[in-house]
């Protein structure tokens, strides 16, 4: 172990300079895991007046403790959890501290919900949905094939490139999470939908700092996830559909659509770029689900048991006043 004691300050540069460094993550996840570790080091040091070599299982029991009786659910106290573990364990590499007070602390059980996930009717109504007789609307529609042909996130989508597309090949390099790279194939209507918008950007949009990019917004710059929300949230409401729904809302169909129709888990987890078979696992949850209610709706012996119960009971109270 180090000999210099450690403060919360240099432990928690030094960790976040790691994950940007060694496991090259986004910034967006780096201030995630900074939020975790700061409400630990809230309440270690704040009121406990430890610094990070002195923290014991103990004191992190008492946090998650403190956070359960402040309102944080289940699925708030295992990010957090999550990050102080991530935390410790680096310590723990560095030789900062003897031993990871978190390695025995199970995460908070938490329910698993299923995302949102649109039938392929609803997708048609939202392309469908896309005004094209405006100067956005072939970028629109060609935004919303690749997100339900290709399964990409938001961030994937906004930061696709030229120099990424194989459309003569079928195929898309995408950079994901960690700037992981995966090939994903790209539909034929998505691929037509793309090359109409193409044309037209390029009669239209002037060489910029963002050529490279695909989609852009009027100014010619690339368009920000923020949009990409709003877009589709605007199409969803004109295409009259009253679910919640975002652009990866596309991306949980677009999975779900796939295990439906009987393609390999290990090749939608390939397409979809998840690290673990565990994370594509939800969508054999979803399409169980999915025939649980398509039973309930249109099996004859199921669509009547709710009635059925009933007539029991009326027959039976009937047999008795007899």
């Amino acid at each position: 172990m180090k000999s210099s004691v450690l403060t919360w300050d240099e432990a928690i540069a030094d960790f976040l300079a790691f994950l940007r460094l060694e496991r090259s993550l986004s910034e967006k996840t780096l201030t995630a895991y900074c939020a975790d570790v700061r409400k630990l080091r809230e309440y270690a040091e704040g009121e406990l007046g430890l610094q990070p070599q002195e923290v014991e299982r103990t004191h992190v029991e008492q946090l998650l403790s403190r956070l359960y009786d402040g309102g944080l659910g289940g699925r708030s106290q295992a990010r957090v959890l999550s990050g102080v573990k991530a935390f410790f364990k680096y310590l723990l590499l560095d030789d900062a501290v003897e031993a990871n007070p978190t390695q025995q602390i199970a995460a908070p059980k938490q329910g698993r919900s299923l995302p949102e996930v649109l039938t392929v009717d609803e997708v048609e109504r939202i392309i469908a949905a896309v005004d094209l007789s405006k100067p956005e609307g072939h970028r629109n529609k060609a935004m919303m094939e690749l997100l339900y042909s290709c399964g990409l996130r938001v961030s994937e989508l906004v930061n696709l490139r030229f120099s990424s597309m194989y459309l003569d090949k079928g195929f898309l390099r995408v950079v994901g999470k960690g700037n992981k790279e995966r090939l994903v194939p790209i539909g034929g209507k998505a691929v037509s939908a793309l090359e109409l918008y193409l044309a037209g950007r390029r009669a239209t949009t002037e060489q910029r700092s963002a050529d490279d990019v695909v989609f852009l917004n009027r100014r010619g710059a690339k368009l920000t996830t923020v949009m990409v929300f709003l877009i589709t949230k605007d199409l969803a409401a004109r295409a009259g559909i009253t679910k919640t729904i975002s652009p990866h809302t596309f991306r949980h169909s677009f999975a779900t659509h796939l295990v439906e129709g009987g393609a390999d888990l290990r090749a939608v987890q390939e397409m979809l770029g998840h690290e673990s078979i565990t994370t594509t696992e939800i969508y054999t949850h979803l399409d169980r689900e999915y025939l649980r209610q398509a039973i309930l709706l249109y099996h004859p012996r199921a669509r009547r048991a709710s009635v059925g119960d009933g007539e029991r009971g009326s027959r039976s109270a009937g047999s008795k006043a007899e």
